[in-house]
């Protein structure tokens, strides 16, 4: 039967190493806890469950602004329970919600809308909600203690489907910069010119002396204090493992994993700082990170970090001063 349905995907980002830090049998009993508590609110929004997906959940909604009331009720609660909880258990909640025509057999949907909606749930940051934009269209009338903020990513090219597609972002946290929140490009054309501009692409750390630059393929990295991560830095505000480093959709996102914190400043806009909690980030040109610390703390352990597009720049990168000292 064919219907008019709006299809959310909940995903939790990071179990893979929830399971490899605490065993299968803790981490499936977590992991399990927090789908069918996803389900629940699903339902208590006059969601029916499609599907149980191991660590996401597949629903289906008639309306819309039901969806998008049990995103956001979703992520506030989920984002505030975590914060007690033990680190490995801190798994974060991504979110994509599509609205269109689904055919439903059995107990099953298919069709575009839920092959979209599985793409933006891809697409998103832990903590992030995805909506295309006949959701977005539909939120103009929806009725919560504050007005519910969309905020277009423009028009991405989306993996596997044949046409660009416009994407939003539901702009659910107000103590977030969500200008940073969510990669803002598509995923990376399949051609052979494309390709080669991705493995060509490369990020440069220094700190203190330290060095490093790490191509495309290097990452998913680690920062932090233990020397199993790729960039170490020694300073007991840091987290054994504060920050993740990874490449998503063509861009670079730097994600907040640490017990205190992560800020992190451009260059082109000097002076002004964004505060990551459990949240990640767009990284841009060049700029600063400070980990455990605000960069007004004159002692913040500090990287500097720089993006290039181009392999052969890398030669020229064994050390970069802070750029917020460079006279001019």
């Amino acid at each position: 039967m064919n219907q008019q349905r709006t299809i959310a995907f909940i995903d939790l980002a990071g179990s893979t190493a929830a399971f490899q830090a605490l065993g299968n049998e803790q981490a499936a009993d977590v992991v399990s806890k927090i789908t069918r508590w996803v389900g629940r609110v699903c339902e208590a929004h006059n969601g029916d469950i499609i599907k149980f997906l191991g660590d996401g959940v597949l629903a289906t909604f008639m309306k819309a602004s039901e969806a998008v009331q049990a995103a956001i009720f979703i992520q506030q609660s989920h984002t505030h329970r975590i914060q007690t909880w033990p680190e490995p258990l801190r798994m974060h909640l991504r979110i994509g919600l599509a609205a269109g025509h689904v055919v439903e057999l059995g107990d099953d949907s298919y069709g575009d809308v839920v092959n979209f909606a599985a793409r933006l749930c891809e697409m998103a940051v832990g903590d992030g909600i995805l909506v295309s934009d006949t959701v977005a269209d539909q939120l103009a009338g929806l009725r919560t203690d504050k007005p519910v903020r969309s905020r277009s990513l423009g028009t991405l090219n989306i993996r596997g489907m044949k046409e660009p597609r416009s994407v939003f972002q539901i702009e659910w946290n107000d103590e977030v910069e969500t200008d940073l929140l969510t990669v803002q490009g598509g995923y990376q054309s399949e051609s052979e010119n494309d390709a080669q501009v991705t493995r060509m692409s490369s990020i440069a750390l220094s700190r203190l002396g330290a060095a490093s630059t790490f191509l495309v393929q290097d990452l998913p990295i680690v920062l932090g204090r233990i020397p199993d991560c790729a960039f170490v830095i020694n300073d007991q505000r840091v987290s054994r493992q504060h920050a993740k480093l990874e490449y998503v959709n063509g861009s670079f996102v730097l994600t907040d994993t640490s017990s205190y914190g992560t800020w992190v400043r451009f260059e082109e806009t000097a002076g002004s700082e964004f505060a990551l909690r459990r949240s990640g980030c767009t990284l841009h040109s060049k700029g600063e990170i400070a980990l455990g610390a605000p960069f007004s703390d004159p002692s913040a352990p500090i990287i500097t970090y720089r993006i290039y597009d181009d392999v052969t720049t890398r030669e020229q990168t064994t050390m970069l001063p802070s750029l917020f000292d460079i006279p001019g």
